[in-house]
């Protein structure tokens, strides 16, 4: 086994050094072509987003090699946050795959030189149907540019291999605009995050952005009670229900108070199952609204010390929901 040496011994050092040097030129790089891209920005990149909103159908993205690795990850950010979109591989347009598209559909072109070879069957689909079509392309004078209705170039930036080859710069740029176009679409259609939930049910962004009302106990499973109910009754609608409470309300609907465990060890008393509802509530319940969300829920029983809170429309008790509800659904 050989001896470790002075020498050896640096060399991790020298190693390391070398390449924090060489992340961080690719870093700085990219972080100037991000820079010079958005400086870049001007009408036709409105005129985009505006033939984008138009579109009927969905937004097709297509490109080839690295170009058509990002336009998947566009696609996906776009029907995402609201705007209906779609990867099509060219090369596969042009084997039956140009059936995926339709006239009201609208077509994402990227392709960094803007002469891709395997692009060409799927303009030509684009020219001979009418279908709107945008470019992202170094190249303002290429065959994709001067095809497109719309043609947003990117700014002369060199890749940040040391060969300048590898599509490196270039595809961060892509990436970094299809990320711009989905959030302006986003904007112009003023998606929610009630829809942004719709499409990430599942996962950390699904759980916070649950909502009271997807997990309350509503209708017959409420423990309701009036006021003029005597205790010995309240008892077994409290044990029934299984929500350790009582909720009070006048004939009317509207919320008068609550029962809770707590209330009942403090009026403990031989003649308790005798007394009125009214004598043993508390008039101040701890309430939430059911568009709230779960989260603020949780937070607001942390607060309050308390394990249930009435989910009230107004003066209407509508729900309960439990610590444990919240916490079975993952919100934490």
């Amino acid at each position: 086994m050989p001896s470790l040496t002075p020498d050896i011994l640096a060399a991790p050092d020298a190693a390391l050094r070398d390449d924090l040097a060489a992340a961080r030129d690719v870093l700085g790089l990219e972080g100037r072509a991000l820079a010079a891209l958005a400086d870049a920005l001007d009408h036709r990149f409105v005129a985009a987003i505006d033939l984008l909103e138009a579109t009927g159908g969905r937004v097709v993205v297509t490109g080839m090699g690295k170009s058509g690795l990002v336009g998947r990850k566009i696609a996906a950010t776009f029907a995402s946050t609201g705007t209906p979109a779609q990867y099509v591989h060219p090369g596969e347009a042009s084997h039956g795959d140009l059936g995926m598209i339709a006239p009201s559909d609208s077509i994402l072109a990227l392709s960094n030189s803007g002469e891709t070879t395997e692009l060409a069957d799927l303009l030509a689909h684009a020219k001979r149907f009418g279908i709107p079509l945008v470019a992202i392309t170094s190249r303002g004078g290429s065959t994709l540019a001067q095809t497109a209705d719309v043609a947003l170039t990117l700014p002369a930036m060199a890749e940040a291999c040391p060969m300048g080859l590898a599509p490196t710069t270039s595809t961060t740029m892509m990436l970094a605009l299809g990320d711009a176009m989905a959030v302006a679409l986003l904007g112009r259609k003023g998606f929610t995050p009630e829809q942004f939930r719709v499409f990430h049910p599942g996962g950390k962004l699904g759980k916070q952005l649950l909502r009271v009302a997807d997990l309350m106990h509503s209708g017959m499973d409420m423990p309701l009670v009036e006021p003029q109910t005597r205790m010995s009754e309240a008892l077994i609608v409290m044990t029934a229900r299984g929500f350790g409470c009582a909720i009070v309300t006048d004939r009317a609907g509207c919320l008068l108070g609550i029962v809770t465990d707590g209330d009942l060890r403090r009026h403990m008393s031989p003649d308790l199952p005798s007394h009125p509802v009214s004598r043993i509530m508390s008039a101040t319940p701890k309430t939430i609204r059911p568009g709230a969300l779960a989260a603020e829920a949780l937070g607001l029983m942390n607060d309050r010390r308390v394990t249930q809170l009435v989910v009230v429309d107004g003066d209407r008790p509508v729900g309960i929901v439990r610590m444990h509800d919240i916490l079975r659904a993952g919100v934490a």
